[in-house]
């Protein structure tokens, strides 16, 4: 039995309209996530049909990408939106325009946690993270030693892309740190005499002493005191810091006696480096310290979280007391 030539011109034809409408099916309408979230990341282990199936594209990506190459997949993270164009949200995978993320730098009391929190909104891993951040020669790279490091770092929250690159993400706090060292710091940490990793160093413990920001002028300005006169700072948080505890709520003999350049009751000066991210409400009280005459403080027995100061020994014995006592009676040790 033969096929007559108006058959096979037929088929042709319903071939050729079958392909044309499959393919204008495939460039036009619009993609519909399968839930409410609209956010679809893009990493290196990703293929084409792996892009296709988590943009929801399915076989229309295949379909494009004879028309319109897909030559190589563009990491990121991409924000589809609740229906988007089918040629729009290719074109856009294609050519990795990709949207930011709000990063915020935490401050963080080690590394490791602050590695744990960059993490979880970029690309790069954790243990990468923490690798680098404590590697001396990378340190060294980026202007800092591996005590000194946590002052590259300025607490805010900054928009970058979440596949950025290990050095572009050093080279973006660079920049900040840069940007926040504007002329009016400049200026004062030049009155100080301090580098900005020792203001920053000194911000950190104030920090550590109280969240209270209001109260944060006055702590600096006491430390400073017993700097200018080579006085011991005796800052409980570098005791927790060098005793690897900061859940410590009371701090006895023993610890004082711990061996460490961290442990300022034994060592005159700043230590080493800050012993955490220290926060901008910090800095900038050091930079704007309190003037006065205070040299000693003590947690006031109310547990508020605020400090009796004292301009001399008798009296912080006094305030001292109090807080022991408070102490004792709540059964803290």
């Amino acid at each position: 039995m033969s096929i007559s030539k108006k058959t096979v011109i037929s088929g042709i034809t319903l071939a050729i309209l079958a392909v044309g409408t499959l393919t204008a099916s495939a460039f036009l309408g619009s993609v519909k996530p399968d839930s409410d979230n609209t956010i679809i990341y893009i990493d290196n282990d990703d293929t084409p049909d792996s892009v296709w199936q988590k943009a929801g594209l399915g076989w229309r990506g295949d379909i494009i990408s004879l028309v319109l190459p897909y030559k190589k997949v563009r990491t990121g993270r991409y924000d589809v939106g609740q229906d988007i164009p089918v040629l729009t949200l290719y074109r856009k995978l294609r050519n990795g325009q990709q949207d930011p993320v709000h990063l915020t730098i935490p401050t963080s009391r080690t590394m490791e946690k602050l590695a744990g929190a960059l993490s979880k909104k970029l690309m790069l891993d954790s243990l990468t993270l923490v690798n680098a951040l404590t590697d001396e020669a990378f340190c060294q790279k980026a202007g800092y030693n591996q005590a000194t490091l946590p002052a590259l770092f300025i607490p805010n929250t900054y928009e970058v892309y979440w596949d950025i690159t290990l050095e572009g993400l050093i080279q973006r706090m660079q920049k900040e740190n840069k940007a926040f060292w504007n002329d009016e710091r400049e200026k004062k940490a030049k009155a100080l005499n301090l580098s900005h990793e020792e203001i920053y160093t000194l911000a950190s413990i104030v920090d550590e002493e109280t969240a209270n920001d209001a109260e944060k002028p006055a702590i600096a300005g006491l430390y400073l005191n017993r700097l200018h006169k080579d006085m011991p700072l005796q800052a409980d948080p570098t005791v927790k810091f060098a005793v690897g505890d900061f859940s410590l709520r009371r701090i006895t003999g023993e610890h004082l006696k711990k061996e460490s350049p961290y442990n300022t009751y034994l060592n005159i000066g700043l230590p080493p480096g800050p012993i955490r991210i220290a926060s901008i409400a910090g800095l900038d009280a050091v930079l704007n310290y309190q003037h006065h005459n205070y040299l000693y403080m003590c947690a006031k027995a109310d547990f508020s979280g605020t400090h009796a100061f004292a301009a001399n020994f008798t009296e912080h014995k006094k305030n001292a007391r109090n807080y022991i006592r408070a102490l004792n009676e709540r059964n803290i040790h």
